[in-house]
């Protein structure tokens, strides 16, 4: 792994178009100002490097240097760490500890709802994870406030927009009470510069919504 990993003198991410996870890194890197190399990796291809870094073949991989990463959230708290500014985390014990709390429930929540909507084969049920995860976000309104729970953007809402634009591709439109709130928080973090070069790396950077 090490010998691998050097091989290479800048910061590299292993990445494909479309896994929500390889969104949220960019993003980070592209808050963080960080140059890096990008490596995508096809779904169902097997890429040597790849492997030879991370024998699962997973992505995203981060290699940094001797270091290569391959769990994501592990990924985005060096990130946080090596490029100390601007900060995505509380200087503070117990508010980091809240952070973290809160970006594991969306992981286990959301982030498990989006991740059967997609894979789900029948369309039947695809449109009801997504309707579900629709709700969800909505009874949950108030915590857009501008950003997730919170005035200041942090790594939080590096695991909200990836969502909630995978939401916006597939075709998710928010209407009704406490849409507002969502959409506005949508057209802030979207229309945030880091954000559209993260989804430049996807070859669109385009969003409108309808008030």
């Amino acid at each position: 792994m090490t010998t691998a990993a050097n091989k290479r003198s800048v910061m590299t991410l292993f990445s494909n178009h479309d896994d929500i996870y390889c969104h949220q890194v960019r993003f980070v890197l592209a808050e963080k100002g960080a140059s890096y190399e990008i490596e995508i990796i096809e779904p169902n291809t097997i890429n040597e490097q790849l492997m030879e870094l991370n024998p699962t073949g997973s992505v995203p991989t981060l290699t940094d240097r001797t270091l290569a990463i391959h769990t994501p959230y592990i990924i985005l708290e060096y990130l946080d760490e090596r490029f100390p500014h601007p900060p995505l985390m509380p200087v503070f014990p117990v508010e980091r500890a809240e952070k973290r709390q809160l970006m594991k429930d969306i992981l286990d929540s959301w982030y498990a709802a989006i991740r059967e909507a997609e894979h789900n084969k029948s369309e039947e049920k695809r449109a009801a994870s997504l309707n579900h995860l629709k709700e969800q976000l909505l009874a949950s309104a108030a915590a857009f406030q501008p950003y997730f729970m919170g005035n200041e953007f942090s790594l939080v809402d590096c695991y909200i927009a990836p969502l909630l634009w995978k939401m916006h591709t597939l075709g998710v439109k928010f209407t009704g009470t406490g849409s507002k709130n969502v959409r506005n928080y949508m057209e802030l973090v979207f229309n945030r510069e880091s954000f559209r070069d993260s989804v430049r790396r996807e070859g669109d950077n385009t969003f409108t919504e309808d008030k």
